[in-house]
């Protein structure tokens, strides 16, 4: 299950909660979350500081969700676009082939106030691509809205031989702030409409509908009903639609689409073998998507649009299902010692010596939230032909210990491969016994923050 949000939130900085956002109160949790902002903040000061840390944004449903045992695979941020892609930890080993891009189209595509952010990976081996973009404003600009949709859709590129532009993709989905607007009629027409829940009688004049029956790639594309109110544009923290001077027209600006690859075509194409190995692919690894929810959130007022949501089930075969590395503690962990790590790749992959191999709190938010880590091949101590071992240094171990997972990052696919099971770190005994760690209350250590915890 697939859990996606796209929100222009208008430079407001985040909520206090996400829960009713994020559906964290479903009984049954989706394996992925996909969330894609627009007008994230970036004022100058802020812009920058973000490149150091990680933006409020992120940070909200990174520690949201981060308890919940999701953590986040990739991001990609351009000015006020931003794209998170989180997934549950046991899918990571089996998410590769990671890559980010952008594409800029507003004013000439030079500053990215507009265009498209994207996230490229293989999920079980099917390759998938998430893009957020926020186009063209106003009324006028329908047709413009699609040239620089196709100008995306032409030009965003990754280095990968079995989808390097976005159309090569099993399967895409489109969404953000894609700012169609509904024509033609007046603003009582559409109000009463939308007071009255008869959203159908607005659908022929939505431009994106109605520019689907003229533009081919968009025809590729699929869309639930818009059985929700048009989530634009609305006065600052309230539930009214635009009561300024300007009184725009509501319209269904911010939506999700998604695109299966439509059969390979054989004769169309001069590469008739690599047509017909992608057809026996699709054959042998089915891969299904059936949308269970499309709608609007009306609760959240900080920004003058309202976030939409789209629940996906993605039936599919997997190409894998053995992770590329095994790997597991030794023995007894704590800072007393130092501590040896087993691993043994279980299939051929491009190992390198930028590998490394990740000690993490269990609930870790992202990758680089690592306690501290250990290059594979400088610190090999013993190899045989299935296990090899390397160690981390005692110095490098949470004197306080808890529970901790190990991960194996290839910088090659650039991706965690292998995660070890939850195991227990100790606290360290000579720590205790030199009085170097504080009190504890209720039997539980007294933290200031996550730093200290692990120091």
């Amino acid at each position: 299950v697939l859990h996606m949000v796209t929100w222009n939130v208008a430079t407001a900085d985040p909520p206090d909660d996400v829960t009713s956002l994020l559906h964290l109160n479903s009984p049954k949790s989706p394996d992925l979350y996909v969330v894609g902002l627009q007008e994230v903040s970036s004022r100058p000061v802020r812009f920058v500081s973000d490149f150091v840390f990680e933006d409020p944004w992120s940070q909200l449903f990174m520690s949201t969700l981060a308890p919940r045992g999701y953590i986040k695979v990739s991001s990609i941020r351009m000015q006020g676009l931003l794209l998170l892609f989180f997934s549950k930890l046991e899918h990571v080993p089996f998410i590769r082939d990671i890559q980010a891009t952008y594409t800029r189209t507003g004013i000439f595509g030079y500053w990215g106030n507009k265009g498209g952010v994207s996230v490229h990976l293989s999920f079980y081996g099917h390759m998938l691509c998430f893009l957020n973009c926020h186009l063209a404003a106003h009324m006028n600009y329908a047709s413009e809205r699609v040239d620089e949709f196709e100008y995306i859709m032409d030009t965003q590129n990754f280095e990968c031989k079995k989808a390097p532009s976005i159309a090569d993709h099993r399967l895409v989905f489109w969404f953000g702030d894609l700012n169609f607007r509904i024509q033609d009629h007046g603003m009582h027409f559409v109000r009463s409409c939308i007071n009255d829940q008869k959203y159908e009688l607005l659908w022929s004049k939505d431009q994106l509908i109605m520019m689907k029956t003229k533009e081919q790639m968009l025809q590729e594309f699929e869309e639930g009903p818009l059985d929700f109110p048009p989530t634009y544009k609305f006065d600052l923290n309230s539930d009214t639609y635009d009561s300024s001077g300007k009184k725009r027209k509501p319209a269904w600006t911010d939506r999700i689409l998604w695109r299966l690859r439509p059969k390979a075509s054989v004769s169309e194409d001069k590469n008739t073998l690599e047509k017909v190995k992608q057809l026996e692919e699709d054959e042998e690894y089915p891969l299904k998507t059936r949308q269970d929810l499309y709608t609007s959130n009306m609760e959240y007022k900080i920004s003058d649009h309202k976030p939409v949501i789209g629940i996906f089930t993605l039936e599919l075969r997997k190409m894998y299902e053995t992770p590329l590395v095994r790997l597991q503690p030794e023995g007894d962990w704590s800072a007393d010692i130092d501590s040896i790590i087993i691993y043994s790749p279980l299939q051929p992959f491009p190992s390198s010596s930028w590998d490394w191999i990740g000690l993490y709190k269990v609930g870790f938010t992202s990758v680089t939230d690592y306690i501290t880590y250990t290059w594979v091949k400088d610190d090999e101590v013993a190899f045989n032909e299935e296990i090899i071992q390397v160690y981390i240094s005692k110095e490098e171990i949470p004197v306080r210990g808890g529970e901790c997972v190990l991960c194996y990052y290839s910088s090659t696919l650039r991706c965690i491969i292998g995660i070890s099971e939850p195991f227990k770190v100790h606290e360290s005994k000579v720590a205790i016994e030199e009085g170097l760690l504080p009190e504890k209350v209720n039997g539980l250590n007294k933290t200031v923050a996550s730093e200290d915890f692990w120091n």
